[in-house]
């Protein structure tokens, strides 16, 4: 699970990167919201945590601006500002939650937590769907009822994981190659048609999971049975 967090403070920006690294979520961090917004449009994220009070750009303004372009990321405000109307403000533009500076930090996990679970990010190493099993841990797909079990690439494995743990949502070719090879990558962004090939062809005799092309649009996780 990736999460922005911005805050012009660097002390408190570090030590809540910290506490989310330690369990278990990767942390992109921001002093600004004109930093973060910039980040936000550059990367496939998965909540974003931010203080009011900066330079650049307001946490009210960063709330308002990536509303306009989605509807449904989760939102913390985490600020000094502990007046209702501050609260009622930020409500408004779309935060999901607002906790009011000191905050205490094992709190702000449970919601965290909870946020996600309200918007079915998925934060566990391990899917189950039907009776396939995906394994973060040993990157396996297994199916015990069909004896069948495979192995991909920690590529490979990401890629179908992060589709399956959002079976509602389109990922773009651009937002697949950002997220898995980087700007940066000595290859183009067709390996992800290539890796998704691949993946197609390894998990076709699961038939409780597939991965759908949206045409014009990208790529699509499903889940063709119940979730356990």
């Amino acid at each position: 699970m990736k999460i922005l967090v911005v805050e012009d403070e660097e002390s408190i920006l570090n030590l809540i990167a910290t506490i989310l690294e330690r369990n278990g979520y990767e942390v992109i961090k921001a002093r600004d919201g004109g930093e973060a917004y910039d980040i936000f449009l550059d990367e496939t994220l998965d909540m974003v945590i931010c203080d009011e009070m900066m330079p650049v750009m307001s946490g009210n303004d960063l709330v308002k601006a990536i509303r306009e372009d989605n509807k449904s990321i989760p939102i913390i405000m985490v600020t000094a500002k502990g007046e209702f109307y501050d609260k009622e403000k930020s409500f408004e533009l779309g935060v999901d939650d607002y906790m009011v500076k000191p905050i205490n930090y094992d709190e702000l996990l449970v919601r965290i937590k909870a946020l996600a679970r309200r918007a079915k990010i998925q934060t566990e190493n391990i899917i189950k769907v039907g009776d396939t099993v995906l394994d973060n841990t040993y990157h396996t797909v297994t199916n015990d009822k069909l004896d069948l079990s495979i192995s991909l690439t920690k590529t490979e494995f990401d890629i179908l994981f992060k589709l399956l743990s959002y079976p509602e949502k389109v990922f773009s070719k651009w937002q697949l190659f950002n997220e898995f090879w980087g700007i940066d990558s000595d290859v183009d962004d067709d390996i992800v048609k290539v890796f998704i090939s691949k993946i197609r062809k390894q998990i076709e005799p699961f038939k409780d999971i597939e991965i759908k092309t949206i045409m014009g649009v990208g790529y699509q996780g499903v889940r063709n049975a119940k979730e356990e």
